[in-house]
């Protein structure tokens, strides 16, 4: 048996040199390292042979020295993260080499490369990645999923609030592909009985993307769902939001008060946390502590210290909330309020002189009172804390190029107040807007400011209904007139009208 130098108790230093395939030295446990200031092959008893057997086909004459198991495995470590680190370099891509750009190519290149998917490190699978990237940004997807059915899997992007088919994928590559996302998210790829969340985050064609990961196993296999996430500078501003001026120039006014609570309220989807995190960008300067509780965090915003809910550990919306308090904060944002809990320490922290932002899930601005109500809070609390509630929907907008006059029915236009002589548009769809007939979305709003007389109306007795009937006699616009106007502006269409909520007023 040949006797090599012997060392124990090292904490060495790896050699990750490009000469050397790393990748696969490790898998036969060879290691390179400094060893008194010199490159040595570093080894351990027990996988002498295949490592010694691998040596040979290298064209390497360092010294070779022995460690123990524990310093072999602290060295193995140490390389593991390189590993991970490079492999997340491989898809930190810059070069369009690992990105195919066109749907097209994709699905050739996936026919043609069957034989190639061997595994989720292979270089196809990593550029087929990629590609989903890389053509989810360019369509501007704010989710992909990815679902396996009984005999394939099935790509499908969500577009402006709707989802589209993709792309069909063979059952064997979306296994791979599902995988590959594990390997990256840091999620167990042995897995597959119980659901997984992680994060990724992913640089492609000059733009990084955080990425939220959420693994799924389903009857026929795992679906994986990934929320791309925007980064500050992606954060839009409140003018380009597409709320109308005179909505705008009110909600900046509300946003000067130094306490009070301001409520943005819709459906899931509706754009809440955007026009909050715009509300926040709109007001933090240096002189200002603004600290949110989300869940998830949504937007990595620059000038705000965010926390996110682990309800596993009892970091709940009211457990951070109590802790955000003792921080000496000048701003709150909490991503929802679900219970009463915090919806009571919520107003509270509104009364004691702090500016509080949140959302609600309520179909209407008004009905944010008795939803509060509902929650326990006190009417005296309500009137003397909220500023006013935003509610909003976002509204797909007619692809300028292919949509085409439309004819409404005139029981449509009677019912709805609409005028005659104005001309109406459909969707059709085109090359431009991938054929889905709409390019975008806005924001439509509508902002009920909590006024003496609202306040005097709350004491009478009024209810939300009957607030919402005065409110809107005073002048109050609701989303239902700003679709009217956006659909006698030629902007939407009528079926997107309906989808939105024009009939609910």
């Amino acid at each position: 048996m040949m006797q090599l130098p012997f060392i124990e108790n090292v904490d060495l230093e790896p050699i990750w040199s490009e000469e050397i395939n790393n990748k696969l030295a490790m898998k036969h446990h060879l290691l390179f390292a400094y060893v008194h200031e010199k490159p040595c092959i570093i080894v351990e008893r027990k996988s002498l042979a295949p490592a010694l057997n691998y040596l040979c086909k290298l064209d390497i004459d360092y010294p070779i020295v022995e460690v123990d198991e524990e310093s072999f495995e602290r060295l193995s470590n140490k390389f593991l993260e390189i590993k991970t680190g490079s492999d997340f370099d491989a898809l930190t891509t810059e070069s369009s080499d690992d990105i195919i750009e066109v749907e097209a190519d994709l699905l050739d290149f996936i026919r043609n490369s069957q034989d190639l998917l061997s595994n989720e490190e292979s270089a196809p699978v990593i550029k087929l990645v990629n590609s989903l990237f890389f053509q989810a940004i360019k369509k501007g997807a704010s989710d992909i999923h990815i679902e396996t059915l009984e005999k394939k899997g099935e790509v499908r992007l969500r577009i402006d609030g709707t989802l589209k088919k993709h792309l069909d994928i063979d059952k064997t590559i979306t296994g791979l592909v599902i995988s590959r996302i594990k390997v990256i998210s840091n999620l167990d790829i042995s897995e597959k009985r119980v659901p997984q969340d992680g994060r990724t985050q992913v640089r492609i064609a000059g733009k990084s993307l955080d990425i939220r990961v959420s693994v799924l196993p389903t009857y026929y296999g795992e679906r994986v769902v990934m929320r791309m996430l925007m980064q500050s500078e992606h954060i839009p501003t409140l003018k380009s939001l597409g709320f109308s001026d005179d909505l705008t120039k009110d909600l900046n006014k509300l946003l000067t008060h130094p306490h009070g609570m301001l409520l943005v309220t819709g459906p899931t989807g509706s754009g809440k946390s955007t026009t909050l995190h715009a509300c926040l960008q709109h007001i933090a300067t240096p002189d200002k502590n603004i600290i949110t509780i989300e869940d998830p965090v949504e937007y990595n915003a620059e000038n705000v210290n965010q926390i996110q809910v682990n309800a596993k550990v009892g970091l709940t919306f009211a457990a951070g909330l109590r802790s955000i308090l003792r921080q000496d904060p000048d701003i709150i944002m909490v991503g929802e309020i679900r219970d009463s809990e915090t919806a009571d320490i919520a107003l509270r922290s509104a009364l004691t002189g702090h500016l509080m932002l949140s959302t609600l899930h309520t179909n209407d601005a008004t009905s944010a009172l008795s939803r509060l109500m509902d929650m326990g809070i006190e009417e005296f609390l309500i009137a003397s804390t909220l500023l006013g509630v935003l509610a909003q929907r976002l509204t797909r907008q007619l692809c300028p190029t292919c949509k085409k006059p439309t004819k409404l029915a005139p029981v449509v236009m009677e019912e709805l107040q609409l005028p005659q002589d104005a001309i109406y548009y459909q969707a059709v769809g085109c090359k431009a807007c991938d054929f889905t007939g709409y390019t975008g979305r806005r924001a439509v709003g509508e902002l009920f400011i909590m006024n003496d007389d609202v306040k005097q109306m709350m004491k009478d007795g009024y209810n939300d209904h009957q607030i919402r009937l005065e409110m809107k006699r005073r002048g109050m616009k609701s989303i239902a007139d700003k679709l009217k106007e956006m659909l006698i502006a030629g902007e939407t269409s009528y079926e997107e009208a309906v989808r939105i909520g024009i009939m609910e007023d």
